[in-house]
């Protein structure tokens, strides 16, 4: 099936998006499914994407921009840092001809589409971290489950091996598309918040 991934990636960015403006003011240090990061330090991690998608679809190298986007990106306003950031990002993918780019990652060189895909699953995945950290609407849009799951599943070994996703938990046989595919991320459709 053929996806549009510019929209897919400004759609999934838009469910992050929610999720952040829902977070409780006193749930900023709650943990996640993420097991390093607890709700701040996984927008930061999602922010620091966003941020880095500009430079990188202009074209530029990880050491050209350098240190400049890391550590603590949020400030005193998470909220707005957050939002700026994903409006720039989906900003960028709107660049006529963008898929056309060849995108300098840190692992090698890809195409800007497949960059793309990449940062698409990233938002849909945490926008459930984010849920289901704050007690909130964990519920993903089936459309973009269905296209996550398709673009991943000849993927997901790949992934697993280079340590970029966890175990896959078993599943029911009759697990939903949302559940399955939390699955093939390495989270649990039912992971709670601890204690």
């Amino acid at each position: 099936m053929e996806h549009d991934i510019i929209e897919l990636h400004r759609r999934a960015v838009r469910e992050f998006e929610g999720r952040v403006d829902a977070i409780p003011g006193d749930a900023w240090q709650r943990p996640t499914p993420c097991l390093d990061w607890d709700v701040r330090a996984l927008v930061n991690h999602v922010v620091g994407e966003d941020r880095w998608t500009v430079p990188l679809l202009e074209g530029k190298t990880i050491a050209q921009v350098g240190d400049a986007l890391d550590g603590h990106l949020l400030g005193a306003e998470p909220r707005r840092a957050a939002r700026e950031a994903m409006d720039a990002a989906i900003a960028a993918f709107a660049a006529a001809g963008v898929l056309n780019r060849t995108v300098h990652l840190s692992f090698g060189d890809a195409p800007a589409g497949e960059y793309a895909w990449q940062l698409f699953a990233d938002h849909l995945i945490h926008a459930w971290d984010l849920a289901a950290a704050v007690d909130g609407d964990d519920r993903l849009d089936p459309e973009l489950v269905d296209a996550c799951a398709e673009w991943f599943g000849p993927m997901e070994e790949m992934y697993r091996k280079a340590g970029a996703i966890g175990t896959r938990p078993g599943v029911p046989a009759d697990a939903d598309a949302q559940a399955r595919l939390l699955a093939a991320f390495g989270r649990s459709a039912h992971w709670a918040i601890p204690g």
